[in-house]
């Protein structure tokens, strides 16, 4: 049944055609576009909706204000202007609309590899200033050359394809790519560092995670064959800029093609926009008549549908669950997602089966929707736009096999999941429960017990079992001031591999990781997030 009263804000331009159908199904809609942050949060407690794009910010000082807000819609890929935790805890369903900017956004990637690669704007500029700097402006053709696409989700792999067909030699770092799937699109799957080092022009298309911040670095720019391309399309802060720049000084970065920038718009003086050895465009990726009116209108209708029938698509945050399946699942819900949060965190191989196990009386349940929630954090790491709708058809289309199994067997816990990634040698292994039917808790990790709260800033660290381990890490966390709340261990046997899994009051910093990482006996460190 429609809700004719329901009110809907607009805050950023939007396709007249999307307005409309808004309208004609008995929306009140009121577009006020441009508003500023402290306007944006006066008005917004009179709206049971708000639309925006990527103008317009939904912090959480707004959300807290929408006391009637039961959805926002962003009108394309990404949510970062909108404060999905806060929304979360507020109840508030945020949608977005994966898919339809895809295209518009791969072609302004190989637009921007063209007008590098051909000096394209330095050309058309020193022309209006009258001058002939035809010697000055020798390019390099792309025929032959290799590219690489670091992330082949929706935009990466439409790139791909078109670089392919351009007769570029194409390879890609994905840890969610299995290699006969990248082979089956004419793509040669490799790691980070041989992509670093063998490609002529890399183009960027990975989400801004913490993962993939900073990623282009110093260290990975020094890893580049010198005279290297890079393009970047996807997020800003994925790249160093200071690293960036000196890289391009010193010419071991040839040119760099950049659509987004760690501050948008950039200072005036930014030195990358300055710089003659860069083409920079102000964050036009989806920026198409054709993107803008697709996204425009999908979200008006994801918007109808939710009011009108209760329908929630391509959710970042919330599965369509009746109020009294929530009550029954969510706390497994919140269980399942976060040990997949854990699991995807501690994997650095492509994954090519994902197993989850149910066993005790959470196997009598409908767990659609928890394996739907796993697939989404897993997968979520390395790719925008997965949510709990798309999540299981993402995974089919990359070429991982999902299984599910249900056991009733009780064992030692009243419920269990267990979830399990694999790659083509290697796999990984998470175990947890409810303690009081709505406690997460971790159990296991890779078959060594581990009980742990699942929650907050953690770090796992992966050390021989030797004197000292403790004591090092302790040392590091005390001289950047990182306070430990918890401390949880385990060992596969005295002497052997274990695992310390510290509780922390900040997020750890990267260069605090690599100090860890230096420590003697210890093999690995990761970085958790959970809620």
């Amino acid at each position: 049944m429609k809700e004719q009263s329901s009110r809907v804000l607009i805050a950023d331009q939007m396709s007249d055609s999307a307005i409309e159908i808004l309208k004609k199904n008995g929306l009140d809609v009121d577009v006020k576009t441009g508003l500023k942050t402290e306007e944006l949060q006066a008005i917004i407690g009179d709206y049971d909706a708000l639309i925006v794009r990527s103008a317009s910010k939904a912090t959480k000082e707004i959300i807290e204000k929408g006391n009637k807000l039961r959805v926002i819609g962003r009108a394309g890929i990404g949510v970062d202007n909108v404060d999905v935790a806060a929304a979360t805890e507020k109840g508030v369903i945020v949608m977005n609309t994966p898919q339809g900017n895809a295209l518009a956004a791969a072609e302004h990637s190989i637009a921007l590899m063209f007008a590098a690669a051909r000096k394209i704007a330095y050309a058309d500029r020193t022309m209006k200033e009258g001058k002939w700097e035809k010697k000055a402006l020798m390019g390099i053709e792309i025929f032959e050359k290799t590219l690489g696409i670091i992330g082949i989700g929706n935009i990466g792999s439409i790139v791909a394809e078109k670089a392919i067909a351009l007769g570029m030699r194409v390879i890609a770092y994905d840890l969610f790519v299995s290699k006969e799937f990248a082979a089956a699109k004419g793509i040669e799957l490799v790691d980070f560092d041989t992509l670093l080092k063998k490609s002529d022009f890399i183009a960027i298309h990975v989400p801004l995670v913490k993962e993939t911040r900073g990623l282009i670095n110093k260290e990975a720019i020094a890893k580049m064959k010198k005279g290297v391309i890079i393009i970047n399309v996807a997020r800003g802060p994925i790249i160093n800029e200071k690293d960036l720049l000196e890289g391009l000084e010193s010419g071991q970065v040839g040119y760099a093609a950049l659509d987004v920038f760690d501050e948008e718009p950039p200072p005036k003086d930014n030195p990358l926009v300055l710089s003659g050895k860069t083409i920079c465009t102000p964050h036009l990726g989806a920026s198409t008549v054709e993107a803008q009116d697709k996204v425009a209108i999908d979200i008006a209708n994801q918007i109808v549908e939710f009011f009108f029938y209760g329908v929630i698509k391509n959710s970042v945050n919330a599965p369509s669950l009746s109020l009294e399946a929530a009550k029954q699942i969510g706390p497994h819900l919140k269980l399942s997602e976060n040990l997949g949060t854990v699991v995807s965190a501690i994997t650095d191989f492509p994954i090519k089966e994902i197993q989850i196990q149910y066993m005790g009386e959470i196997s009598q349940m409908d767990t659609k929707i928890l394996t739907q929630g796993i697939l989404r954090c897993v997968l979520s790491r390395q790719m925008e736009g997965v949510n709990y709708v798309n999540a299981p058809l993402v995974a089919k289309n990359r070429g991982i096999l999902v299984k599910e199994v249900k056991v009733a067997d009780q064992y030692d816990f009243t419920s269990l999941v267990t979830i399990t990634l694999r790659g083509d040698k290697d796999e990984n292994t998470v175990q947890g429960t409810l303690f009081g039917k709505k406690e997460p808790r971790l159990i296991t990790v890779n078959h060594i017990y581990l009980e742990a709260d699942l929650s907050g800033h953690m770090l796992f660290i992966y050390n021989n079992d030797k004197p000292g381990v403790i004591a090092g890490i302790s040392n590091v966390f005390y001289i950047h001031d990182i306070n430990i709340g918890g401390m949880h261990f385990g060992r596969e046997s005295i002497g052997g591999l274990a695992i310390s899994l510290l509780d922390v009051d900040n997020d750890v910093e990267d260069d605090v990781i690599s100090e860890i990482q230096a420590l003697p006996n210890v093999v690995s460190a990761k970085r958790i997030d959970l809620p």
